[in-house]
């Protein structure tokens, strides 16, 4: 008989219930977090397994990966969907959400996320590591600015190693602020230092990516932009229409629509944060400093006259990602004849 799994993780053990295609419980219990230990608990509890369900979170991808491997039939439930179901429960305990989730592989209620491979996970903790290093920079920057303004003085070099020494400079003619400055300034130097040895990391990824050399052929697009949107996409064929790689990354509009009321609000911000913030850097580029004429950067032009510069920067982002993603199905690069996107 087809049996369900359900699986709720936590950091030490994960609660484990076993249901058959009526729906009646055959066995729960705990096992420790570990894939060796839920594959030995899976093969003598459910041998007849059809699908093992799990919820989205810190330890899904190297569970799914890992049961994967093992021929488990595991499925990851988007934890958004799945709390609404569960939350119908009255009382919140972790049998019972393994309970829940069992239920939901029996009856197929379920929304599946796509897992991404660990090689774009390892991408994309570089570039999130590299994103904290540098908004901690700004913040030490903009602290060492505060504190010499304070006694009104002045930190006119805006970056590298001529903000360091007008640093220094100016905080040597007030005694009190020479020590604090100074232990600033040297984790400022340290931080620095770090972001160039992730930045080279990140070129010398993107050199030896094809599919990176070819989204750096569009206009805007470096290193970062073109890592940053391969890692959040991943797989393209996951996409049956390129338009729709512009919602998943959350750069366009939310709708109210319900019975005469019918109004857009903002983008939505969902997904990917980092890749979003990038792709909008680069329409910015394309818009403002690249002089060379295409036809992306002509469509942004009229917009920014009709709609607004802002409005203008935030839809071309849109309109680079949903090119970006053709461009890497297609296998060509930004100067071949453009498609209906």
């Amino acid at each position: 008989m087809e049996q369900y799994v359900g699986l709720d993780v936590s950091m030490e053990e994960t609660s484990m219930c076993v249901m058959d295609a009526t729906g009646s419980v055959i066995w729960e219990g705990k096992t420790e977090t570990e894939p060796t230990a839920l594959v030995r608990a899976l093969h003598r509890r459910a041998p007849e397994a059809v699908r093992v369900g799990l919820e989205s979170g810190p330890l899904s991808t190297w569970l799914w990966h890992a049961l994967r491997s093992e021929g488990v039939a595991v499925v990851c439930v988007d934890a958004r969907h799945a709390q609404a179901a569960l939350s119908m429960q009255i009382n919140k305990t972790d049998r019972n959400d393994a309970q829940g989730l069992a239920q939901l592989m029996r009856m197929g209620w379920y929304r599946e996320v796509k897992v991404k491979g660990l090689p774009a996970h390892a991408d994309g903790a570089l570039l999130a590591s590299r994103a904290l290093l540098v908004r901690q920079r700004c913040e030490l920057e903009n602290q060492i600015r505060g504190l010499l303004k304070n006694f009104g003085l002045r930190v006119k070099a805006t970056k590298g190693r001529a903000f360091e020494q007008s640093a220094v400079a100016l905080a040597a003619k007030q005694p009190v602020l020479g020590e604090v400055v100074r232990a600033l300034l040297a984790v400022w130097s340290s931080l620095r230092l770090q972001i160039e040895v992730l930045t080279r990391q990140v070129r010398n990824e993107v050199a030896g990516d094809a599919v990176c050399r070819r989204l750096m052929t569009m206009p805007g697009v470096g290193p970062m932009t073109a890592l940053a949107f391969r890692t959040v996409i991943d797989d393209p064929t996951r996409f049956r229409h390129s338009a729709s790689v512009g919602a998943y990354l959350g750069l366009t509009p939310r709708r109210y629509s319900s019975g005469e009321i019918d109004r857009m609000g903002h983008i939505s911000r969902c997904g990917d944060p980092l890749a979003r913030s990038y792709l909008f850097e680069a329409a910015n580029i394309m818009l403002g400093r690249n002089r060379k004429a295409n036809p992306l950067k002509s469509w942004g032009a009229k917009l920014a006259k009709r709609a607004g510069f802002k409005k203008a920067r935030v839809a071309l982002a849109r309109k680079m990602a949903v090119v970006l993603h053709r461009m890497w199905l297609d296998g060509t690069d930004f100067g071949a004849p453009m498609v209906n996107v």
